[in-house]
């Protein structure tokens, strides 16, 4: 199955009936990500990312941890062994934990084989975990960071593109904290001829008081 993103903000599962005794998800969607990479050629205008789902299971913590003892084991299970990270996302659901559902599914990772360690930079695998009300979408996909988190606008950027993309995103930060700090200048500078009129005025006039 492939859980697939648009630019008007709504998604799509694809069933993979005839395709599924050839082909895993998580092959098929590398293989795109992978030509798309290599060849910088846009090949969609509406579809923003493609994740493959090779798993489902109920979105509760015992039912994910149940069910994903066995669903790792493919890739985690001695002597399978590698790098990974765990992303989270939960649509239409509020009972579930993004930190225990981390917590859980790491130790399971970490049982199957000690030797598979976190690298939240550049991991070998990248466990996806979409939440989308009472049911929790499971897969394991690899070169998660290289294909620009398997968004299929992005991949196919070339390296120039990205690095102005990144210099005007910086540029811009640069000029929102210097507004920032001219303003915090600004309401902490006090004239001395204002601070001195303003304590003149503050004082009560003498004619006044001998009328008075």
């Amino acid at each position: 199955m492939l859980y697939c993103f648009f630019k008007r903000k709504f998604f799509l599962f694809v069933a993979l009936t005839l395709l599924s005794s050839l082909v895993e998800p998580e092959n098929l969607v590398h293989h795109i990500l992978k030509d798309l990479h290599t060849t910088k050629k846009k090949k969609t205008r509406v579809i923003l990312r493609m994740l493959p789902i090779s798993g489902t299971c109920k979105a509760f913590v015992e039912d994910m941890k149940k069910y994903s003892e066995i669903f790792f084991e493919p890739w985690f299970k001695a002597p399978n062994k590698g790098t990974f990270q765990i992303v989270y996302k939960a649509r239409n659901n509020s009972h579930m934990s993004r930190e225990e559902v981390i917590k859980e599914l790491a130790g399971i990772v970490g049982s199957l084989n000690p030797e598979n360690k976190v690298d939240l930079n550049n991991p070998q695998y990248t466990i996806v975990v979409e939440i989308i009300k009472n049911v929790c979408c499971l897969s394991v996909v690899r070169d998660y960071v290289l294909f620009r988190k398997y968004n299929l606008q992005e991949v196919v950027k070339s390296n120039k593109e990205e690095l102005v993309q990144q210099n005007l995103l910086s540029a811009s930060q640069e000029e929102k904290l210097k507004e920032i700090k001219l303003a915090e200048e600004d309401s902490k500078e006090v004239k001395p001829e204002d601070k001195g009129q303003s304590e003149e005025e503050s004082k009560p006039n003498e004619s006044d008081s001998q009328q008075a």
